[in-house]
């Protein structure tokens, strides 16, 4: 874990050159694409329409169903037909997160502060005891691989909610906007992905779904969406972009100059010799 007052980009566009020094006019983004590699199971995104919706009747059975193939953290329905649940979120994030620094707590002491038990998360989640042991120092880092976190909601509680308590468990800094939930499933050996609307119930997915994680499991990634998001960046995200590129710019430069420097030199030798 690295402390900086604005988070890295960890973006750099000389990383990426070759020998010929290509020149560029834009990026549609500033992070590193991931390289594509040709694997048997492909991953894919599949667009599908969300599930009907139920009768009382019909979701006092399926919840009936769903508690007899689990022996823990089954859903519970209320009077007024509202119901409660357990899911788990798979966060799969390529790029580090920005938190503000906590003396003295790791990244689980910091989560655990922000969770509420016996009842489901809202979106205050995380709120309580706001600032106690926090400094303005940001800190930026990467999560574990495939870190799996366990909400409690109910079946009202939208994506959008979800994605804002996950951060909020976290203490992460960063835009909501720049992360989406998407639901996973494995079908005829392949993991297919659809990118979920922040209006939609995951509770009720994982309700028609089962509890079994090949039908239907829950990941948080970036929201890749073709184009830099600039208004989802913070001014201090924003102003360590304009350093980067400055710097980007002036090595850029430095390389071309060298480049020309050479040729320059070869061709008055190459003169000389030619010279009676």
């Amino acid at each position: 874990m690295t402390g900086s007052n604005s988070m890295s980009s960890g973006y750099c566009s000389l990383d990426e050159e070759g020998e010929d020094f290509t020149f560029f006019t834009a990026k549609t983004t500033f992070f590193r694409q991931p390289k594509k590699l040709d694997k048997q199971n492909e991953v894919k995104e599949e667009q599908v329409g969300g599930p009907k919706a139920l009768s009382e009747k019909e979701v006092r059975a399926r919840i009936e169903d769903y508690n007899s193939n689990v022996s823990e953290n089954g859903m519970k329905l209320a009077a007024d037909g509202l119901y409660t649940g357990f899911i788990k979120v798979h966060l799969r994030l390529s790029r580090p997160v920005t938190v503000l620094a906590v003396e003295g707590a790791g990244l689980e002491e910091q989560s655990g502060k922000a969770d509420r038990r016996g009842r489901p998360m809202t979106v205050s989640e995380g709120q309580e005891g706001e600032g106690a042991g926090l400094s303005d120092k940001r800190t930026s880092f990467y999560l574990p691989s495939d870190c799996v976190k366990q909400l409690h909601i109910s079946s009202t509680t939208t994506v959008r909610e979800v994605i804002q308590g996950l951060l909020k468990k976290f203490m992460v800094l960063d835009n909501p906007r720049k992360f989406a939930l998407y639901r996973q499933t494995h079908r005829d050996g392949q993991d297919l992905f659809q990118k979920l609307p922040l209006v939609e119930c995951p509770l009720s997915l994982r309700l028609v779904a089962g509890p079994d994680p090949e039908l239907l499991s829950f990941v948080l990634k970036e929201n890749e969406t073709g184009e830099v998001e600039w208004h989802a960046f913070s001014v201090p995200e924003l102003q360590n972009f304009l350093v980067i590129l400055e710097k980007e710019e002036t090595e850029r430069v430095r390389l071309v100059e060298q480049r020309f420097t050479v040729y320059r030199q070869r061709l008055q030798k190459a003169l000389c010799e030619h010279q009676p």
